[in-house]
């Protein structure tokens, strides 16, 4: 299997041991979760690229580490102790390699009293910056930098300090998101007053206009790309094990919602591979789906749980999330413009088809092996091995080994620079250079997506600018409408960002948000280009230091 420049970079970077090759890297994960029955069929799966698990799995399965999960959520309760007992918890998670969620709703309120001490609390956006420097002094897996999701409803009194928290660069290790609940979004409808409660005793702190504060949340995410929205009244209507309880946080990047203690295994379908001649290999596409079902839920078994609070809630529920990356590529290979109503419906189908692959698979496990033990106070009626089965990852790092588009994500652009590691990489899509002649009305093709990542300006048909056409290009609502076509068919969530140029407006934010609610999405994250001067990606690269 060749490898691009940007892909061999990131795996000797993040994912190889010493003297290791990328082939002994899928040998010995898939000897570690497969085993002698398993392995066979596992090493092909991940040497064929059609199927990738979460980085913490191909970093430490088959090492003394051992911890394979990449999602998890920690508790955050309302006393000194367990906030450190908390933040204990999270370094171990980010030492082995995993990420954290956090839903710091239950602390007082800065300025509320602090029983049997003088003085007042100082309130949960304090103690973010408490995990947030810890977090900055300790590596995921040794290998790169841990990540946080912070959470806050957005009843609790202290919503707009942590609304800005984020502007001027403030609390780099967390991406954060305001939990909305359906009274909120009653009364943004109606225009009633929204009450604001004090979390330790349930009294109301005040009333707000929750228009303002809805406007301050799309200010703020127009000016750094944060915060996110959680809608938890979707999350929890749909959630498979109500018995347990209300679902209060997601995991780093928002698409697995988790209880206190949980962790999930992601991994994702190369759909970019599943292309044949044009046409979408279905047979293929349903192998790769149950393999990938028997894959995740084997890690399961031979995981190393970083705290027993965490093995006994994970093995309770089973979660699993199979996922998709390279559907971008898959659709321009089909010849589908993303910004098309037949690019919804392909998107449906799809996502229908693998979500019951996946269930049907999970069902046959259940029979042969057990349900997971808290079915009981879930919504399933027969066999289920795993409490839910579907996620939509970001794969930020695996659709680069992958050398295809991530996740359900439009193409960002078609040239264009990230930094791994500390190195900046320039990287160059193969797919216009592969459907596009070398010129095209007499310039050079690979040089105008070298300089400017997009076709724009060249003179092409408008089927196929429509079908080269980058995230930017893409309206909106489209985006929005895109994610809520794939969460029809989910169990957990989906990571997508709806981005926008840096010519939008606050209004335009806000516009997205309430759409992303009213379509059924469970979160929502929008990025206007150039807000932060952090940003991940870019767009073009004249001078290339990796040339892809």
């Amino acid at each position: 299997m060749e490898f691009s420049p940007a892909a061999r970079l990131l795996l000797e970077r993040r994912y190889l041991l010493a003297g290791e090759t990328p082939d002994g890297l899928f040998s010995r994960v898939a000897a570690a979760v497969g085993g002698q029955t398993k392995s066979r069929e596992f090493f092909s799966l991940l040497s064929r690229l059609l199927f990738l698990p979460n980085s913490p799995t191909l970093m430490n399965a088959g090492t003394p580490t051992g911890q394979l999960s990449a999602c998890f959520v920690l508790p955050v309760e309302d006393t000194l102790e367990g906030i450190f007992a908390s933040l204990t918890h999270m370094a171990l998670i980010h030492r082995s390699g995993g990420g954290t969620g956090f839903s710091f709703g239950r602390l007082r309120p800065r300025g509320d009293i602090v029983d049997g001490a003088v003085g007042v609390a100082s309130g949960p956006v304090s103690f973010m910056r408490v995990f947030d420097a810890a977090t900055g002094a300790v590596r995921q897996g040794g290998r790169r930098r841990g990540a946080n999701m912070g959470v806050l409803a957005v009843s609790h009194p202290d919503i707009e300090e942590f609304v800005t928290c984020k502007q001027a660069g403030g609390l780099p290790n967390f991406n954060i998101s305001v939990g909305v609940d359906a009274r909120f979004l009653r009364c943004l409808e109606t225009g009633e007053e929204y009450d604001l409660i004090n979390p330790r005793d349930g009294s109301v702190w005040k009333s707000i206009d929750p228009r303002s504060l809805w406007q301050l949340i799309a200010t703020s995410a127009h000016a750094s790309g944060e915060p996110g929205v959680l809608f938890l009244d979707a999350i929890n209507r749909q959630n498979t094990t109500p018995g347990l309880g209300l679902i209060e946080a997601t995991n780093p990047c928002g698409e697995q919602p988790l209880y206190p203690y949980e962790s999930c295994n992601l991994g994702s379908v190369n759909l970019a591979r599943c292309i044949q001649k044009h046409d979408l290999d279905e047979d293929l596409l349903d192998s790769v789906v149950r393999c990938g079902v028997d894959f995740l839920d084997a890690v399961i078994d031979v995981n190393r749980f970083p705290l027993p609070e965490i093995r006994d809630q994970t093995l309770a529920t089973r979660k699993i999330g199979l996922g998709v990356m390279g559907f971008a590529e898959a659709l321009i290979r089909l010849g589908i413009p993303y910004e098309s109503g037949e690019a919804l419906r392909f998107a449906g189908r799809l996502m229908g088809s693998i979500e019951a692959v996946a269930r049907e698979r999970s069902g046959e496990l259940g029979a042969e092996k057990g349900s997971f033990p808290e079915i009981g106070g879930s919504v399933y009626s027969g066999d289920m091995r795993n409490a839910t089965v579907t996620t939509i990852a970001p794969t930020g790092s695996l659709h680069l080994i992958a050398s295809t588009t991530s996740g359900i994500e439009p193409v960002f652009s078609f040239a264009y620079s990230r930094t791994i590691d500390g190195q900046p990489v320039s990287i160059v899509s193969d797919l216009v250079r592969e459907l596009l002649p070398e010129t095209a009305g007499g310039r050079d093709v690979a040089e105008h997506l070298r300089r400017y990542g997009t076709v724009e300006g060249l003179p092409l048909d408008a089927h196929t600018r429509d079908l080269f056409r980058t995230a930017i290009e893409i309206a909106p609502e489209h985006h929005v409408r895109m994610q809520a076509a794939f969460q029809k068919h989910v169990d957990n969530a989906v990571s997508k960002t709806v981005n926008l140029p840096k010519t939008a407006t606050v209004d335009d934010i806000a516009r997205v948000f309430s759409l992303a609610h009213d379509l059924g999405c469970k979160g929502i994250t929008v990025y206007r280009y150039r807000s932060r001067p952090d940003q991940v990606l870019s767009r073009g690269c004249d001078v290339c230091l990796i040339d892809g």
